[in-house]
């Protein structure tokens, strides 16, 4: 049977609020995310306007600063296709995002649902996680702090572009930007010694593909090993 267009689970422009709200202690640190973004990008040649499309358009994060920072003189079809692996494999992490994500979109229209996905990146996710274990139930939480989000990193993208053309970004310590924001969203996850099993047997795999494979295996390995094990050892 059909649900009728007006019997949809909507989201609402309080929940909406509430998102953007819970969002912003976390702007200094994707400001300054934004920024290193920026700065790789000055320092590989890019023109603002490419920085700018490239963060609108990908919003991919820590994919933008890898991809790019490796980007080469001359593309090929070869270094084309690194590029698109290395995306993928960097990027494979989503696909245990949206589907965590499922109770909380599951209900609404697929048209409102999947153009959405787009935005959905980590910040988000970790906050709507909380917002579901406290009762919420509103995707408009979700979709709030997704835009704000967007926004910070499409705006962060130009200070940080004008500081790599004009200086040397290491001695301001951007490339500790991408580990320390990581490390402090983990707290939020926090769940005492026991759901923490997996996030150390995903940290222990990653380091070792590091160190024997290279690349960006870490990312996918680790991600795998670690949802095998937190998966394994919850209650």
């Amino acid at each position: 049977m059909t649900i009728p267009a007006d019997q949809h689970p909507r989201w609402t422009m309080s929940a909406f609020r509430e998102g953007v709200i819970a969002t912003l202690p976390l702007m200094p640190g994707l400001f300054a995310f934004g920024m290193a973004f920026g700065t790789v990008a000055a320092r590989k040649g890019f023109s603002l306007f490419d920085a700018e499309v490239m963060s609108a358009v990908v919003f991919a994060g820590v994919a933008q600063i890898i991809v790019v920072d490796a980007w080469p003189q001359h593309l090929t079809a070869a270094t084309i296709f690194a590029a698109a692996v290395a995306t993928f494999v960097i990027c494979s992490r989503f696909l245990l995002i949206g589907a965590s994500m499922r109770p909380l979109l599951g209900k609404l229209p697929a048209a409102q649902v999947y153009p959405f996905l787009h935005f959905l990146v980590e910040p988000p996710w970790l906050l709507a996680m909380r917002y579901q274990r406290n009762g919420g139930d509103d995707p408009g939480f979700l979709f709030g702090s997704a835009a704000t989000c967007w926004v910070i990193w499409v705006v962060s993208v130009a200070p940080g572009f004008w500081l790599g053309s004009a200086a040397d970004p290491y001695r301001f310590g951007f490339d500790m930007v991408v580990p320390a924001f990581f490390t402090v969203m983990l707290v939020s996850l926090w769940q005492g010694p026991r759901k923490s099993i997996g996030w150390a047997a995903g940290g222990a795999v990653a380091v070792a593909a590091d160190i024997l494979l290279g690349g960006f295996w870490y990312v996918l390995l680790g991600g795998l090993a670690g949802s095998i094990v937190g998966g394994l050892t919850d209650e």
